[in-house]
This record gives C-alpha cells, sequence and structure tokens, in this order.
C-alpha cells in the first residue's frame, strides 16, 4: 500500500513538473535596441534571434528606436529575421522613437510591424559612411538600396511603392500614416497590448505557417552582456574621439616624464580603444593627421617662442581635424561641436599652460644646494688674493678668485668648487 502511494506521489509531481515546465516555455523573448545599427546591435540582434528558437519562444519582440546605422550590420540582422522560425515582430516603442534609415528596413522585413503612438518611419535614403561619392556610384548605392527594401517589402506583404520612396526620396511618416499606408500592421500603446493585438495572427515563418497564441505568455527580456555594452559604447564617435585625445596625452607625459609607468599604461589603453572604435566608423585620415599636427604645434609652443603664432596653429588644426575625422553626412555619425571646441580649448590650455609651467619649472635656478648659490652676492669678509673669506647667506666660506678683492668689496658667486666659491667683483 505504502509502495502505491509513494509511487503515485512520484507520478503526480512529474505531472505538476511537467505543466512547470510546460508553463516555463510558453514566453516572448524582447530585445531592446536603442541606439545605432553597428556590429554589435547586430551581434544582439542575432543571438537574441538564435536563443528565441533555441528555447522554442513563442515570438520574439524587437523593441526599436534608431537613427540608422551601417548598411552590413543591418543587411546581417535582416538575413538573420527572414531565416527565422520564430516569428519576429518589431515594435517601434516608446513614444517619440522613430526607425530610421537602417531602422525602416528593419521594421519593414519584420513578420508583424508594430509602432507606438507619437513614433515615425521612414528616411531610408542611403548616405555613404566613407565621405563623398560621384554621381554614379551613388546612383548605383541608390538602385541597391532601393531593390532591397521593395524585395522586403514584397516579401512581407507591405506597400513597394511608399518603401521604395523612403529610399529615393528620403520620405518619413508619422505611425497613423504607416498604418494607411500598410507598411506597419499594429498601432498599440505597450508591450501588453501588443501581445493582445497579434494573438490568433498567422505568420509565415521559416518552415511553414504559424498563428500566434500569445495567451498566458510571459515576457523574457534578454539585454546586452556587459561585454556588448562596453563595445556598443567604444562605436560612439565622441567617445572615440575622447580615448583618442587621452592617449595622445598620456604617452606624452609617459615619454616627457619617464618612469612615470602610469600613464603610458592609461595612454596606450585608450589609444587601442580609440583605434577599435574607429574600425566601426567612417576616419578620414586626414583629419587624424591634422590633430597630430595640431598637438605637435602646442608641444613647439613650449619650446619655440613664436608669439603666440604657433598655439594659434595648433588650436586650428585640432578644431578642423576634428571636424574632419569623422567622414560622414549622418549626423549620428559625426563628433559633436560641443565637443571638439571644449577639447580643443582644453588641449590648448594643458599644453600652454600645465605642461608649460612643468618645463619653466624645471628650467628655473635651483634655490637650494651648492648650485643655490650661483648668482648670489655676499661681502668680503678679508683680502682676497687668489684666495679668502667671503660671507653669504649668514655663512663664511672659502673662497678663491682670479682677481684682487679688498675686504668689505661686494663679490658675486661665480661657481662652486667642492666645498671653494669662486667669486668676482659685484659691478
Amino acid at each position: 500500500m505504502k509502495k502505491k502511494i509513494i509511487y503515485y506521489l512520484i507520478l503526480l509531481s512529474l505531472f505538476f513538473l511537467q505543466i512547470q515546465s510546460f508553463s516555463e516555455d510558453r514566453h516572448a523573448v524582447v530585445l531592446k535596441v536603442d541606439g545605432v545599427i553597428n556590429p554589435v546591435s547586430a551581434e544582439y540582434i542575432i543571438g537574441g534571434i538564435k536563443e528565441a528558437s533555441f528555447s522554442k519562444a513563442e515570438l520574439l519582440i524587437i523593441q526599436l528606436d534608431t537613427p540608422g546605422g551601417l548598411d552590413t550590420s543591418m543587411r546581417m540582422i535582416i538575413k538573420e529575421m527572414m531565416a527565422s522560425s520564430v516569428p519576429i515582430v518589431v515594435y517601434v516603442s516608446p513614444s517619440g522613437s522613430r526607425a530610421a534609415s537602417a531602422g525602416a528596413f528593419i521594421t519593414i522585413a519584420a513578420h508583424i510591424a508594430a509602432m507606438s503612438p507619437g513614433t515615425n518611419i521612414g528616411a531610408a535614403h542611403p548616405v555613404n559612411m566613407g565621405g563623398n561619392m560621384d554621381s554614379e556610384m551613388s546612383k548605383k548605392i541608390e538602385n541597391d538600396a532601393s531593390a532591397y527594401i521593395i524585395s522586403l517589402a514584397k516579401k512581407r506583404g507591405r506597400n513597394e511603392v511608399w518603401a521604395e520612396k523612403a529610399v529615393r526620396k528620403s520620405v518619413s511618416i508619422s505611425e497613423d500614416e504607416a498604418k494607411k499606408e500598410n507598411i506597419v500592421d499594429i498601432i498599440t500603446e505597450n508591450l501588453d497590448t501588443l501581445l493582445k493585438d497579434i494573438n490568433g495572427r498567422k505568420i509565415e515563418v521559416e518552415g511553414g505557417v504559424k498563428i500566434i497564441n500569445t495567451e498566458g505568455v510571459k515576457l523574457k527580456h534578454i539585454e546586452m552582456s556587459l561585454r556588448q555594452k562596453i563595445l556598443d559604447t567604444l562605436s560612439n564617435p565622441n567617445i572615440a574621439y575622447m580615448l583618442m585625445l587621452l592617449g595622445f596625452y598620456g604617452l606624452f607625459f609617459e615619454l616627457s616624464n619617464p618612469g612615470a609607468i602610469l600613464p603610458g599604461i592609461v595612454g596606450a589603453i585608450s589609444l587601442i580603444l580609440a583605434f577599435y572604435s574607429f574600425q566601426t566608423l567612417p576616419v578620414n585620415y586626414a583629419g587624424l593627421l591634422l590633430i597630430l599636427l595640431g598637438i605637435i604645434l602646442f608641444i613647439l609652443e613650449i619650446k619655440v617662442v613664436s608669439y603666440g603664432a604657433l598655439s594659434l596653429g595648433g588650436i586650428i588644426s585640432l578644431v578642423l581635424g576634428s571636424m574632419m575625422l569623422i567622414e560622414s553626412p549622418a549626423p549620428y555619425m559625426k563628433i559633436s561641436l560641443y565637443l571638439i571646441l571644449p577639447a580643443a580649448a582644453g588641449t590648448a590650455a594643458f599644453f600652454l599652460f600645465l605642461v608649460g609651467a612643468g618645463i619653466k619649472a624645471q628650467r628655473k635656478k635651483p634655490t637650494t644646494g651648492k648650485e643655490g648659490l650661483v648668482g648670489e652676492a655676499g661681502v668680503a669678509q678679508s683680502d682676497i688674493k687668489v684666495e679668502g673669506k667671503v660671507f653669504i647667506h649668514g655663512e663664511l666660506w672659502d673662497a678663491y678668485s682670479s682677481e684682487e678683492i679688498k675686504k668689505g668689496s661686494e663679490i658675486v658667486v661665480t661657481g662652486v668648487e667642492g666645498l671653494k666659491l669662486i667669486v668676482k667683483l659685484r659691478s
């Protein structure tokens, strides 16, 4: 009897564990993308898609707010989205968000596209991340982007005509217009209402048609890992710019004060991180050379009397180089002018005042020890015929002079040999 009771209890426990496991499997993965589409955000989204597939999630929601980003990163994301067996919802949210440029492509590529009230989508005209293009190359890139977005819109049953306009004419529309133009499927307030609105929809995914069932689904938020957050921050052009300047400062300190060690370590690490950031940014090397020239001119100003000409040249070179450093018409890829001007002023002040004061202090005549006696005045305490006694700083010293000096005459120290002073008559 006891064995049967134990057996039934075990079966009952297994039954409840199975129910609990089934309940835990009923989830939707949520990713939050707030910023530029770059290699880090691509890695984050692709990792989220794979996690959703591995955990057999009911669906994947990408909460999106982006001004755009790199074409290569965007295409990597879309390629993974198109091959997903899990329904993907791109939700432009919260209010005030946008899906511009690369974000518009990603939204149109979603199985379900949704927007919050007070959001917008569009302005998908391609920009060259590496500077100016000739008209022929610009036309080729525009045609390629246009064909790509049309194919995505056709695949998802969206408005192909408007999608092409978003690329060729950079048009941008609000959420209400996007719904009317059949660019997005739903306008909804938040994630909870989104789940209700998409419940029961039939979605064609890789491998067949799936009916979305959101009843009892729990949201599983996946955030960027610490590594991804750090790399994403480093991809910011303003951060890369500050790391580069910090690297130059650190190395200059180390070279001017060998053995300090810490400035050299900080400078080297900062420069390596800056160079990593520049890999994901359209760097103009002429701008980088101008920044280097500006710093060299500041250093020369300390050592050469130019009456401010070198300092002025350094400031001009640093400001122009900073403005040219990131060569892209996309505003989110440029270094802020509000950062460039204080950085240029701070760099000028750093070299002209702080470093200059340090070098002047090193050149200053010693005031202590034997070296501090050179140039000091005193009085002869005896007749000096080659040798004699002098009184300086309240002390009596043996002195030597090549000229004859009478007792009581004022003298000046011209050198020190051991414990004997070399003196001459004070003129």
